[in-house]
């Protein structure tokens, strides 16, 4: 693991050379067992297996060597049960809500956060959808009692299907597509406006500072709707 010290008194350094006062983690997303050890010889603080593609003993039996390796190094790591729908990294599912039973055979190996299919889906939420199943995610908490779990897909979720999810032991939410939707509207706003072509629009800085400032307005945003304000250090 020669490159975990080198990373990771870089993040601090730069913690520190930025101002960052919160916890910070490097966190791998869906990540492949292989992209795991990658991950992990990097430098990364935190790493995410996906097996959810896996037969349960197989996912099993990997999550349970990568829990060993990570915990070994003192990183945190979250593991999946049951398909998020819609694709991520070339991975389609079309919201399968997890099989409890699973979820908590994957709780007991020791994984930091779970992150459980209960009919949520990746990327934008097609106008049929029936919506997340508080059913699948009551049984799961009730199996896997005060593990922290994981809602991916946060992006198009209602408010009150949000709150609603917390409330039954949800303690972390993905959202990128809504970050990217802010990103595009406000930079295509800054073009059709013809702000590129005065002084020096075109210069990358300027060109791409609206989208940065939306994708913070966005985050600003989902953190006072998840309550997440003010805990970092709780």
């Amino acid at each position: 693991m020669t490159g975990f010290k080198t990373v990771s008194a870089m993040v601090k350094a730069m913690d520190e050379e930025l101002g960052i006062t919160v916890p910070v983690a490097l966190h791998l997303d869906h990540g492949t067992y292989e992209g795991c050890y990658k991950c992990i010889k990097a430098g990364f603080t935190s790493i995410m297996f996906d097996g959810s593609h896996y037969p349960i003993e197989e996912n099993l039996e990997k999550t349970k060597e990568l829990v060993a390796v990570a915990h070994g190094l003192g990183l945190s790591i979250e593991a999946e049960v049951g398909s998020i729908g819609g694709e991520e990294d070339g991975v389609v599912g079309m919201g399968e809500c997890a099989d409890p039973d699973e979820c908590k055979a994957i709780a007991d190996l020791g994984v930091d956060m779970l992150a459980a299919g209960i009919g949520n889906i990746h990327g934008k939420y097609p106008e049929n959808w029936a919506g997340l199943s508080f059913e699948t995610l009551d049984a799961i908490q009730q199996k896997t009692g005060i593990m922290p779990l994981v809602l991916h897909g946060g992006t198009g979720i209602p408010a009150d299907m949000i709150k609603k999810a917390i409330d039954l032991g949800v303690s972390k939410i993905n959202v990128n597509t809504e970050c990217q939707l802010s990103f595009q509207e406000a930079t295509r706003k800054y073009i059709e406006e013809g702000k590129d072509q005065q002084g020096k629009g075109f210069d990358p800085r300027k060109l791409l500072a609206p989208g940065a400032d939306a994708i913070k307005a966005t985050v600003k945003e989902k953190m006072e709707l998840f309550g997440s304000i003010g805990k970092a250090n709780d």
